[in-house]
């Protein structure tokens, strides 16, 4: 990888800011682990106990995750476009918007952390959401398993927190939920389109494939109880 083109391994404001700059390369080596500036990063299944969100400190750890889901979120559409060359112009258009979506999210967690004064790195994150994900995979399983099922959670996730936050006193955690919440939801309609499109490019029907596909795949990623939508 150019010396120059170091976004899993920056701290996490040069990530931020060096997202448009990725983009230039023509090609990315992507590591078996993005480095974190953190001290701790936790196995995936080691539960963690947190203040709750009538506590700056608990609606500070809460920007802290939702920064961490974004970074990770940004890096796999980094991800995606590199590792799909072969993936149609106009898909990786829209991706490369949504990367910059991503960003634009994880900035918003950082601002607000800090405004509560709090900074990244004060707790351990995961890399849950980048483990999800394989070299092995094919466009199809990525689309879905990033762009509809994480991105769906996500989204649902954003509208449980905003009703737990609703009985506290209105913060910038409230503002930075409600926005990704609105934007997320555009993301989830990019895998839910692009998912049909790949299907029809390769002659799959995308109502048999999904249920199967999203059940071979289920062994490595994230759990959740709600039905995953089409």
């Amino acid at each position: 990888m150019s010396s120059k083109n170091t976004f899993h391994i920056a701290p996490v404001r040069e990530k931020l800011v060096s997202v448009n700059s990725i983009f230039e390369f023509s090609q990315l080596s992507v590591p078996r682990n993005p480095a974190r500036d953190l001290q701790i990063v936790l196995p995936e299944e080691m539960p963690v106990k947190k203040k709750g969100l009538s506590f700056k400190e608990g609606q500070a750890r809460l920007l802290h995750d939702l920064a961490n889901i974004e970074l990770q979120a940004m890096e796999l559409c980094l991800r995606t476009y590199f590792e799909f060359p072969e993936a149609p112009g106009e898909f990786k258009e829209q991706l490369r918007d949504i990367a910059f979506g991503e960003a634009k999210h994880l900035g918003l967690a950082l601002d607000a952390m800090e405004s509560l004064g709090f900074q990244w790195g004060d707790w351990p994150a995961s890399l849950s959401l980048w483990n999800a994900v394989s070299i092995e995979d094919t466009l199809l399983d990525r689309i879905l398993i990033v762009h509809r099922y994480l991105e769906g959670s996500g989204l649902d996730a954003g509208d449980t927190l905003l009703k737990k936050l609703s009985g506290v006193l209105e913060g910038p955690a409230h503002k930075v939920i409600r926005i990704i919440v609105e934007e997320e939801l555009g993301h989830v309609q990019f895998g839910s389109r692009w998912y049909t499109e790949i299907c029809k490019i390769e002659k799959i029907d995308p109502q048999e494939d999904f249920s199967k596909r999203l059940n071979g795949l289920k062994y490595k990623i994230p759990k959740r109880i709600e039905n995953v939508n089409r």
